[in-house]
């Protein structure tokens, strides 16, 4: 049995990179919402409350139950679960005079505290709260505090619970990571044996158990998700899966040739479907982000669920779904932030069931998967492409053009970056399609024709990110090359928003 830690998440935009933290140190963990503990886990070993964007006292904030968590599991509670876990026990909570936001320092720590070892006084952390916890119950010790917070971090007497009022998770926090391996290690007892060989081989143990002797469809997209989704279940049920490989007309240049040439070099049973004139049909005139998805989405199934009748007693229809996929199209606030291809139900006239078994695996990790599959490097290395394709990189509607124009200006850029040995130190890249035309010059005569913006980011889970600082020389080049070579467009731009506020892609 898989042991773990339990995140409760509270709606916090951080939670995802608790997950992340925790998992880097070697230990499983899982993200529920804060109303789904499984009580009746045996392999839980230790439980962290998230942050929150509201206020203990608030009519909607959230609670869980924590007598039943206290005094049976270690709890670290964060930002807001440092607040709830005081407030609930008789301690007071209140707006801080004005919100703090950004670095601080801890000027006073409890060394001898587990808690912080090998943590240092001055050591910086990151806050960003509006409210601040102004007392605590006699039997909680004050373990932390900074220049402004006095209660910055406390445990409660006798029990291994504890809050911190600032955010371990977040890169500005020094050590942070140390926090955390001593709440999850040290005082959990985490065993830090979550690794990609252990995953492959409880993952293929189960699917073979899940699966029998059934057979399986899978959607491949042409990215890393599918593509080790594929060869992890190739490796569990061979011959009993089958992949679909789509082309709904908005992948990458060439993309549809090139990549079902390298499936076919992995050994997997694929069928090729050009289904483009489908896509683009019921795409006409279509603007909405949302829309697009969703009717990709469904033209996905559509097509899945044809080519399934033509193989014989399939019951499963596998996907790519990872972690960061199922938690952006979670709803713990009622906000979702999109929703995503691989996430959702089936039709019921597919009659087929569900199967992603990476599922609960950070990008990174999947990679690490692919890694220890033996799977080539090119593939693994593969850019995040979002599952509907340029169809969400060009703004407005869809036109057969408007994709070859995109389509040419992406591979330049994407060219590019691998000329000059870029590719690998960017996290994801594109070019976006603009709804606009601009005045410009070629010869003697004035163009009014279409503006490309660029997008290369930098990050390591796709939860937060920069943008890329790429050489001017490279930018200059790829501007020309794209201006002077793609037929219709006299002006390339480049994004430098980081995520958050803005996302990564533009729809």
């Amino acid at each position: 049995m898989q042991e773990k830690i339990i995140i409760l998440d509270f709606g916090s935009q951080t939670t995802q990179l608790i997950g992340r933290r925790v998992r880097e140190l070697g230990e499983y963990c899982e993200i529920l919402p804060y109303n789904k503990f499984p009580y009746d886990d045996p392999s839980v070993i230790g439980v962290i409350l998230s942050g929150s964007p509201f206020s203990v006292y608030d009519e909607k904030a959230f609670h869980t139950e924590l007598s039943r968590l206290r005094g049976h599991l270690p709890v670290l509670g964060i930002c807001y679960g440092a607040q709830f876990i005081a407030y609930t026990s008789g301690g007071s909570v209140e707006p801080a005079p004005s919100r703090e936001y950004g670095r601080a320092h801890l000027t006073k720590i409890d060394t001898a505290n587990p808690l912080f070892k090998n943590i240092p006084a001055g050591s910086q952390v990151w806050m960003s709260h509006g409210d601040t916890i102004t007392a605590i119950p006699d039997s909680f010790n004050t373990i932390a505090s900074t220049d402004k917070v006095a209660i910055a971090a406390y445990q409660v007497e006798g029990e291994k619970t504890w809050g911190v009022q600032f955010h371990p998770e977040v890169y500005h926090s020094e050590h942070g990571t140390q926090l955390l391996r001593n709440f999850v290690v040290d005082i959990c007892g985490g065993k830090q044996d979550w690794t990609a060989e252990s995953f492959i081989e409880s993952t293929v143990a189960q699917l073979k158990e899940q699966l029998g002797d059934d057979k399986v469809v899978l959607g491949l997209s042409g990215g890393v998700d599918s593509s080790v989704a594929a060869v992890l279940l190739n490796r569990a049920i061979g011959k009993n899966l089958t992949c679909i490989f789509v082309d709904h007309g908005m992948l990458r240049k060439n993309e549809f040739r090139d990549v079902l040439h390298d499936y076919e070099c992995l050994g997997l049973n694929v069928i090729g479907v050009d289904a483009s004139e489908k896509f683009f049909s019921e795409l006409a005139g279509v603007t909405e982000p949302e829309r697009k998805r969703k009717i990709i989405g469904k033209g996905f199934i559509d097509v899945f669920d044809e080519e399934a009748h033509k193989i014989k007693d399939v019951k499963w229809l596998a996907q790519g779904t990872i972690y960061p996929d199922c938690i952006e199209s979670l709803s713990i606030t009622g906000t979702t932030i999109k929703s995503h291809h691989n996430v959702g139900g089936l039709p019921e006239k597919m009659n087929l069931r569900l199967c992603e078994p990476l599922r609960l695996l950070f990008k990174d990790e999947v990679r690490a998967v692919g890694r220890q599959l033996g799977m080539p490097d090119h593939l693994i290395k593969r850019h995040p492409f979002p599952g509907p394709g340029l169809a969400v990189r060009i703004l407005g509607d869809i036109t057969p053009e408007k994709v070859r124009i995109l389509q040419d200006a992406d591979d330049i850029f994407i060219r590019g970056l691998r000329d000059w040995d870029l590719y690998d130190k960017v996290w994801q890249a594109g070019a976006i399609l603009l709804p606009v035309q601009s005045v410009g010059v070629m010869g003697d005569e004035r163009t009014y024709e279409r503006a490309i913006a660029l997008r290369a980011v930098t990050s390591t889970d796709a939860m937060t990110a920069d943008w890329a600082h790429l050489p001017y020389d490279f930018m200059a080049k790829v501007s020309n090359d794209i201006i002077n070579k793609v037929r219709g467009v006299n002006r390339v731009c480049y994004d430098i928003s980081s995520k958050p506020p803005a996302t990564i892609e533009w729809e």
